[in-house]
């Protein structure tokens, strides 16, 4: 994959550069500043961009603004976002981004990079088109659920499977995790799509990001 790296943290970015050259991808572009990403992303185009959401000169959140001003300049991009910490708000603004359209979002705490298998995994499907999300930043957007509940309808073990796919796991995986056959997943995610009474997929809108969207925002 061709990557692009933007975060101010000297040491950060230089361990995520040979974090990923060594396994195999190149690093397009290294850069210490929103301005920077974007254009980084418009020159190169690259197959995935790895954010920090704060960077100069304010340190708030110059990186997410410009990973969203990115996407806004070469739609469908995409972007796994790194933060130190659960910024609730930061991650509704990136999942707004995806709009229905598809490419990859990603959110994850900087404390996954350690586990690097994992992060390659989610780096990689997100390059993918998928949306990965830390289980910390979902936890945290569940608690902001509104008394109305679109989900109300839903049992205790569709709930199950729609979290796990709003963390970016294939139905297989759910499987896996649950110890269920593919085929009760399938079922689940017909009926999780069904009761949230989701139109069927067209090549702009797909109705698995927008489960998962609904379940967000709830």
């Amino acid at each position: 994959m061709r990557v692009v790296i933007a975060d101010d943290a000297v040491l950060l970015r230089e361990g995520l550069i040979r974090l990923v050259t060594e396994n195999g991808h190149q690093v397009v572009a290294a850069v210490g500043d929103g301005d920077a990403l974007v254009e980084a992303v418009v020159t190169h185009r690259p197959d995935v961009s790895i954010v920090d959401v704060r960077m100069p000169p304010s340190h708030t959140d110059e990186g997410l603004r410009a990973a969203v001003t990115a996407r806004r300049l070469v739609p469908r991009t995409p972007i796994l976002v790194l933060s130190q910490y659960v910024e609730v708000s930061y991650a509704d603004d990136l999942l707004a981004t995806t709009g229905g359209a598809g490419g990859g979002i990603g959110y994850l705490l900087k404390d996954r990079v350690a586990a690097i298998d994992e992060f390659l995994d989610a780096l990689a499907r997100v390059a993918a088109g998928g949306t990965v999300l830390d289980p910390e930043v979902v936890a945290q957007l569940l608690v902001r659920r509104r008394r109305d509940d679109p989900l109300r309808e839903l049992t205790p073990r569709e709930r199950e499977v729609l979290a796990l796919m709003a963390e970016g796991r294939s139905n297989t995986a759910i499987a896996r995790t649950l110890v269920v056959s593919d085929g009760a997943v399938e079922k689940h995610v017909r009926n999780i799509f069904t009761k949230l009474d989701l139109p069927p997929d067209t090549h702009h809108l797909h109705r698995r990001v927008q489960a998962v969207l609904t379940y967000l925002r709830t």
